[in-house]
């Protein structure tokens, strides 16, 4: 008898195999169940795992993705027993960012290879996603997102978006596949997608300029997100607010969370 349970801890929307083997560790999460059955084997019969392409726009808060949030948007994923592919466009960055003193540095570097520090060096050029490969598109923020896939943090409410970003935006919207935005990036999705519904947490300028494209804004505080049914977007503030590091967190796991959902 097979038995569809979640258990924390364990896959979501996996059915597992009760049995009587002593040497499996018994668990009092499915209390009914190891009254009757008194043990659980750990073995896998059907799983729905769901694939997220996960887009970065460089490597550090001033001039590329925002570290924290990458990191947090990838663990949530994981802890959730889905997967996960980096994406990130092979183009010169904007500029380089002394992070320690905030000043402008005299160098060039490329967007891809900077990305490639956070994903560990597993990544793909942007240019080569294709949307019947993956379930969620999600982008983090950072800088990078208005400096390196966008020119927003150049030009502000007439700003546009670089045409790999659009492409992929675009043609997981077409599939009726979710799109989530992190922090500063649902301006990528403002100019993309009309009439779409999100938050850049509170007033500000970028919430003025994704209004100008006809985005409808939703005032919001830590971790909370929301979600557009009809476009099937779902936007979180993180750092757009001053946050800490588990508020950040907590906002990963809930647009991940409200993604799934989406599906």
């Amino acid at each position: 008898m097979a038995v569809n349970v979640k258990i924390k801890g364990f896959l979501p929307d996996t059915i597992y195999q009760p049995c009587f083997d002593r040497k499996f560790v018994y668990c009092h999460n499915l209390k009914y169940y190891f009254q009757k059955y008194h043990y659980f084997c750990p073995l896998v019969l059907k799983s729905k795992y769901m694939k997220f392409a996960i887009v970065l726009s460089g490597c550090g808060v001033y001039d590329g993705a925002e570290i924290q949030e990458s990191v947090t948007a990838m663990l949530a994923v994981s802890r959730k027993g889905h997967s996960y592919q980096m994406f990130a466009p092979d183009i010169p960055q904007y500029h380089v960012v002394n992070h320690l003193t905030g000043g402008e540095m005299p160098e060039k570097r490329n967007v891809l290879i900077e990305a490639a520090r956070i994903a560990r060096g597993n990544i793909k050029d942007l240019i080569t996603f294709e949307p019947s490969q993956y379930d969620v598109l999600l982008f983090v923020g950072g800088f990078g997102a208005a400096k390196n896939l966008s020119d927003f943090a150049i030009k502000g409410e007439n700003y546009a978006v670089i045409n790999q970003v659009a492409h992929a935006i675009k043609s997981m919207h077409e599939a009726g596949k979710p799109i989530g935005a992190m922090c500063v990036s649902p301006v990528l999705i403002a100019a993309t997608i009309k009439g779409v519904e999100l938050t850049l947490g509170s007033p500000c300028g970028a919430s003025e300029a994704a209004e100008k494209y006809g985005a409808v804004h939703r005032v919001t505080t830590h971790s909370e997100v929301i979600v557009d049914r009809k476009n099937k977007v779902a936007t979180t503030p993180c750092y757009m607010l001053d946050a800490t590091i588990a508020q950040i967190a907590d906002g990963a796991e809930h647009i991940v969370d409200e993604l799934l959902k989406l599906i």
